[in-house]
């Protein structure tokens, strides 16, 4: 296994590169060749072990990684960290991830598997956000790609950039579901209460690894 992680520098995108590395797998951590911190960036993950590649965000520059990594599975985790406008929603949520299912086409890797990180709701999309994440979905349906979809809910953990509307919203939602647990609704509030960053990773990596997680989409209860 070769697995190519996009978004790599995300809450998420590190405790799957520290995941796979943990499992014995080979990790590849994309890191934006323009990133302020790429030397920072490049040396905590060649210092756990895994390969930094750069390429740069165009269709030209995906399908060359594609084609010279040929990565047996490629994590699709990208996403704005703040609302900078609905367009981001559509340039980063949506464009990055077609992009990036595109490539993997484009190079001939009909058997590589992609795990896309969605969020719970798109399959009921209301706002830029969740239609975006939805119109991922579809691209990645469409694509023929093998796939594995990923609906948590609020991923909480430490940020490089501060979130308190998540942050505040994952503890008011977590109270009510912690008592629905303890009533017998585990399976309901395991899917809604949120999840950590390096949790929701682990079962990442693991549904990569998963024959039976092909075609599947994952909620939060899924993935602990």
């Amino acid at each position: 296994m070769t697995a190519f992680v996009a978004g790599a520098t995300g809450l998420t995108g590190r405790s799957v590169v520290e995941a796979l590395i943990e499992r014995g797998e080979a990790a590849v951590a994309h890191v934006r060749p323009d990133s302020g911190r790429l030397a920072e960036w490049t040396a905590r993950f060649e210092g756990l072990g895994a390969t930094v590649d750069t390429s740069p965000w165009t269709a030209e520059g995906m399908v060359e990684a594609m084609g010279r990594i040929r990565p047996t599975q490629v994590f699709a985790l990208l996403g704005t960290t703040a609302k900078r406008g609905d367009g981001d929603y559509r340039t980063v949520d949506f464009g990055l991830t077609a992009l990036l299912i595109d490539a993997v086409q484009a190079a001939g890797l009909d058997d590589t598997r992609v795990v896309y990180l969605s969020s719970l709701g798109a399959d009921k999309p209301r706002g830029a956000y969740l239609k975006a994440r939805t119109d991922a979905e579809a691209h990645l349906r469409a694509s023929g790609l093998p796939w594995t979809i990923a609906r948590p809910s609020f991923i909480v953990g430490d940020r490089d950039e501060r979130r308190p509307g998540e942050s505040v919203g994952a503890a008011v939602a977590d109270a009510p579901l912690k008592l629905i647990g303890l009533l017998g609704g585990r399976r309901v509030a395991d899917r809604y209460r949120s999840i950590s960053g390096p949790e929701l990773a682990r079962g990442l990596v693991r549904a990569a690894l998963d024959p039976a997680a092909e075609g599947a989409v994952l909620d939060s209860a899924d993935l602990r």
